[in-house]
This record gives C-alpha cells, sequence and structure tokens, in this order.
C-alpha cells in the first residue's frame, strides 16, 4: 500500500510542487491544508500516515500544530518545512515531535528521501547543517551559556501570534474565547516578561520565533 501524506504550506503553488514529486515516487497525497489548524482538522479526518508541515504558517504555526498532532494523532509521522536555516526552528521542531526538518531551498533534493526515512522511523536532518547545530548546541552549554528556553506559555504564544497579525484585543478575545481584559493582561504580561516596549517590537520578535512571516 502506498504510503498516504498530507502536505501544509500557506503556499499553494509550493503544494501542488511537492505533491506532484511525491506522487511520481511512490506516495499518496491524500490532501492539502494551507494553515496549521486546517493541518489539525484534516490529519485527524483523514489519518494519513505522514503530515509535512511548514514551520512558518497563519493561525496555527506549523510548530503548534506538530505538537497538537503529537497529542491528538501520536500515530502521524510529521516533517517539517523550513525556510530558515536556524538552529532554534530546528531543535523546536524536534520538541514539537517531528522525525525530521528539511530546508525548503532543498525540497527537489531532499523531500522524497526525507519522507522515506519517516517512513522507515528513522529521523532526517538535511545534509551538512544538523551536525553543525548539534555542535555548537552542546559547545555553548558545556562552556556554561545559558541555552534559549521558550519563556513564553502555550496561550501567551497565541495571544503573541495574534497580535503580530494585527488582531485588535476585541477580536483576539473573541478568536482564543476570552475577554477583552484577559487579552490586555497578556499583551502587558509579554511586554514585561520579553522586555519590549510596543506591538512593533512583539511583531518582530513572532517574526523570529518563526510564528508569522516576514
Amino acid at each position: 500500500m502506498r504510503p498516504t501524506v498530507l502536505i501544509v504550506d500557506d503556499h499553494g503553488a509550493f503544494r501542488a510542487s511537492a505533491a506532484a514529486l511525491l506522487e511520481a515516487d511512490g506516495f499518496d497525497v491524500v490532501g492539502e491544508a494551507a494553515d496549521g489548524a486546517q493541518a489539525v482538522a484534516m490529519t485527524l479526518a483523514e489519518r494519513p500516515h505522514l503530515v509535512v508541515l511548514d514551520v512558518s504558517m497563519p493561525r496555527l504555526t506549523g510548530l503548534q500544530a506538530a505538537a497538537e498532532l503529537g497529542r491528538r494523532a501520536p500515530d502521524t509521522r510529521i516533517l517539517m518545512l523550513s525556510m530558515y536555516d536556524d538552529e532554534q526552528y530546528f531543535f523546536e521542531a524536534l520538541r514539537a515531535g517531528a522525525s525530521g526538518y528539511v530546508l525548503k531551498s532543498a525540497v527537489d533534493r531532499d523531500l522524497v528521501d526525507a519522507c522515506r526515512a519517516t517512513m522507515r522511523g528513522e529521523s532526517f536532518l538535511y545534509p551538512d547543517a544538523a551536525a553543525a547545530l548539534i555542535k555548537d548546541r552542546l559547545a555553548r552549554a558545556a562552556a556554561g551559556e545559558e541555552v534559549a528556553v521558550d519563556p513564553l506559555t502555550p496561550r501567551e504564544t497565541e495571544v503573541l501570534k495574534l497580535i503580530a497579525e494585527a488582531y485588535t484585543n476585541q477580536r483576539i478575545a473573541e478568536a482564543l474565547v476570552i475577554s477583552p481584559k484577559t487579552v490586555e493582561n497578556h499583551r502587558a504580561r509579554l511586554l514585561d516578561k520579553l522586555g519590549m516596549r510596543d506591538r512593533v517590537e512583539l511583531t518582530r520578535y513572532a517574526i523570529r520565533r518563526g510564528l508569522v512571516e516576514p
């Protein structure tokens, strides 16, 4: 039986290209989703063997969706896609439960191999970069340097993402089913925790975290 795959990316042309690559190499693409929330819903409905998730998308990011799928569809394997050759995203992807991490710039070369490895129960880390990232992180930890840990709670991350997407307090309250006053409290805590002054700085931080696209 051909392995089934769900492709998740907010760019339709990219989804079509990735689907063509996989279909030509023995995979059955059972669906496409444009954001993390849709990915979770479609995965629970279709139960594909593998979900290929972009890191940075509207609504739920790929990292948030991966963590949700890890709780609700633990048998589904996850492969992350990213345009970011960045240590933070790589380790966050692994913490979220992904089996591999593929750079979008190397999709033509690596995507099929990464999907095959994931279906075999193996990890796939893009060539040359993974060893360097791990070596750098271990070296910094051994030197006593504090390795970054996400200071935000899951709810604060949700609020931050919506702030960066220019949602008003009222719209955030409606989206998360909380009161505008609670949104205001979250905003104040975000500014305090991150040592920032306004929405512009929060938005820049959210972009660096991969919660929203530049």
